[in-house]
């Protein structure tokens, strides 16, 4: 049978609607997350903002309170960035990436170290964490600046309250063992998992997209897509895209609502590139050396129409072009929608 090609328009309905972002649901915030994809969490309000953009009824106690009860996990995990991810989620995301993240590490530190130095390092830092949470000053204290080195050799987490809304900064750290439990999944089905979580959260996607998203090799991903049972289309460029089977493709005129999303979000990056959500034209206006922390977006008709931010009690928002009278009234109901949440 013959491959189908999906315009533009129909990946970009598809990525809204795996994303939650052509309605609120109502679900719980793991199952959210898993769906989701984990949300990359380097600004602490960050999953804060796009779960309210989901979620029916969202509030911010309830994520707060799904890290104190550790159904949800925050971690350094893609991208060696910080992701929120369901606690179901997070041993199948760790294992997945382990291997590659160390080999990039030690391929890309010049005087090239010894593994078995970072191995050393890690077993010391269990031991200092044995007695519970370590704040980030105390490990510096103990163990030196560079104690964070050891990452892609112990798997740690971040221990709330720190990096909530409330206390902002991640500074708060346990290992995974102590706070989600022992690691209980291997390699194979790991990668399976994270496959099957990104390409139901973001397909269809090419295989370097999956590589780009998961920073993972197309070796990595080449023994996982060959056990999935996936569908197959083409881009209007010509690109093979993967998908599981039976995911949503809603159709190309579906109406899709203003959103708000926060920095750095996911269907901006690179590896969402082919849904057209951040027109290219915009995406230094986004993404720049000016801004290394990015800056919010909203979504007119699923795609970036401007940048917005929060203060003094109220959302300022800034079109990239001039908006019709119907979506500038939208856009504006949103942002006070979207102040009253930060108050």
């Amino acid at each position: 049978m013959a491959e189908r090609t999906l315009t533009r328009r129909e990946l970009n309905r598809a990525l809204l609607a795996r994303q939650l972002l052509l309605e609120r649901v109502r679900l719980p915030i793991p199952r959210a997350l898993e769906r989701l994809g984990g949300i990359q969490h380097q600004y602490a309000p960050n999953a804060y903002i796009r779960l309210w953009s989901c979620l029916q009824g969202f509030r911010r106690d309830d994520l707060t309170r799904a890290l104190e009860r550790r159904s949800v996990v925050q971690a350094t995990l893609m991208r060696e960035t910080i992701h929120v991810v369901s606690r179901r989620d997070y041993w199948a995301f760790a294992v997945a990436i382990r291997a590659p993240q160390r080999a990039w590490f030690l391929r890309t530190r010049k005087p090239a170290p010894r593994e078995r130095d970072f191995e050393r390092r890690a077993e010391s830092l269990r031991e200092l964490l044995a007695d519970g949470p370590r704040r980030h000053d105390e490990l510096v204290e103990i163990a030196g600046r560079s104690w964070g080195m050891v990452g892609p050799w112990l798997d740690l987490v971040r221990v709330p309250p720190s990096g909530t809304w409330e206390r902002r900064r991640a500074n708060l750290f346990e290992t995974a063992e102590s706070w989600v439990g022992p690691e209980d999944v291997g390699v194979s089905d790991a990668r399976d998992t994270l496959v099957r979580r990104y390409l139901a959260a973001f397909g269809p996607a090419s295989q370097k997209d999956l590589g780009l998203w998961a920073h993972l090799s197309l070796g990595d991903l080449e023994p996982v897509l060959a056990r999935l049972a996936l569908r197959r289309f083409r881009s209007d460029s010509g690109d093979e895209l993967l998908d599981l089977p039976r995911m949503p493709l809603p159709d190309p005129e579906t109406p899709a609502p203003v959103r708000f999303l926060p920095t750095w979000d996911a269907v901006l990056l690179v590896h969402a590139r082919r849904s057209g959500i951040l027109p290219e034209e915009y995406r230094p206006r986004v993404f720049s050396t000016r801004m290394p922390q990015s800056i919010g977006t909203f979504l007119v008709d699923g795609s970036v129409a401007g940048t917005w931010k929060y203060a003094d009690g109220r959302v300022d928002w800034t079109p990239f072009h001039r908006l019709g009278r119907g979506d500038t009234r939208e856009v504006a109901d949103e942002a006070e929608r979207l102040a009253v949440f930060h108050r």
